[in-house]
């Protein structure tokens, strides 16, 4: 629960973009000759981060606050002032601070100590965000490590009657993608031999930083659905719960409905249109990484996932964006197959 995002289901692996500075473009550290130079580069760009962030924590609005607090994670050595748990302290006292704030200090926890996910953030999202998918399945993930077992079950009957499944990774990306311009990027932070330039610093920053987001228990819940198929009322509330994260805001919240709809419903022909929509979202999602991948050598392409970035939205609407941007279409072409991920 510490806020790596862990590609689950047929999406694994394919969410894999930079989620800390420590790679700041693709295949920085693949040349051993290179080395020193991808480390010389990696240092600044933490420097980079932490000279942003404090720009940010000179504001009072939330959204700057939140986007300093993602900024601020990675790094370390930083004053009180800077740390993760300062910024969104003071971005959760805001009257503008929506319940993103809250889900982000998910994650401002320190497992050694057995306290995550963060017990007050738990409580407050709660209050925030009761009819949300994605926090019921986050209790639900949290009843089963306690062995809750009848608050498991509950946990799974309120995700289902949710209205939305929404675990804010849009709202953290319009938070860094707004603010990430304050400062230009220093030369030293990107590599000169490729074309993006400043704009690919951003981007990294942008969807790197995002994506260390907290996430609810989607493996507990597949889990408990498929453990559970005999139960009747158990199976309607996981096909209730498919439907939910179908129209939700993640590809990995997605992907789950689409897994539970393929491996539940009673219908044959229910289960085949599942199937391919899982097949779409396989083709979406490496679509979307060979953007970013492109967006790394042309400015154009970075400049506009930055764009699409701010609108604002869900993860999901950003990534279908960019496909309809780029001319690229939501369904797989006939006979199109997942390209096997690089060992």
């Amino acid at each position: 629960m510490r806020g790596r995002r862990v590609a689950t289901l047929a999406l694994a692996g394919l969410l894999s973009l930079p989620t800390l500075a420590a790679t700041p473009w693709p295949g920085a550290a693949k040349d051993p000759a290179k080395g020193p130079v991808a480390k010389d580069q990696s240092k600044s760009l933490l420097q980079f981060q932490k000279d942003l962030a404090s720009v940010l924590a000179l504001r009072t609005e939330s959204e700057p606050l939140l986007a300093a607090a993602l900024l601020a994670r990675p790094l370390s050595g930083v004053p009180e002032t800077l740390t993760y748990h300062s910024l969104l302290e003071r971005a959760s006292r805001n009257a503008d601070a929506g319940p993103q704030v809250a889900w982000a200090q998910l994650a401002d926890c320190d497992a050694r100590a057995g306290n995550c996910p963060n017990p007050e953030a738990v409580t407050a999202l709660q209050s925030k965000a009761s009819d949300n998918a994605a926090f019921w399945l986050l209790k639900l993930g949290i009843d089963e490590h306690n062995g809750a077992s009848d608050a498991v079950r509950t946990d799974l009957a309120k995700a289902a009657s949710a209205k939305l499944y929404d675990d804010y990774l849009g709202a953290s990306l319009k938070a860094l993608a707004n603010h990430v311009s304050q400062l230009p990027p220093p030369p030293d932070t990107f590599n000169a031999l490729q074309g993006s330039g400043a704009a690919g610093v951003q981007m990294v920053l942008v969807f790197g930083l995002a994506s260390a987001q907290p996430m609810p228990g989607f493996q507990v819940a597949a889990k408990y659905c498929d453990d559970n198929k005999s139960d009747a009322s158990v199976v309607a509330d996981c096909l209730k719960l498919a439907k939910v994260l179908e129209w939700g805001s993640s590809p990995l919240g997605r992907s789950l409905g689409l897994h539970l709809r393929e491996t539940l419903s009673p219908d044959a022909a229910d289960q085949q249109s599942a199937k391919n929509a899982r097949l779409n979202l396989v083709w979406q999602m490496q679509q979307f990484a060979r953007l970013n991948v492109q967006a790394q050598g042309d400015k154009a392409t970075a400049q506009k996932l930055l764009s699409l970035a701010r609108t604002g939205g869900t993860e999901m609407s950003v990534i279908l964006a960019s496909l309809r941007a780029y001319g690229l279409p939501p369904e797989a072409p006939a006979g199109w197959e997942p390209a096997k991920l690089e060992k």
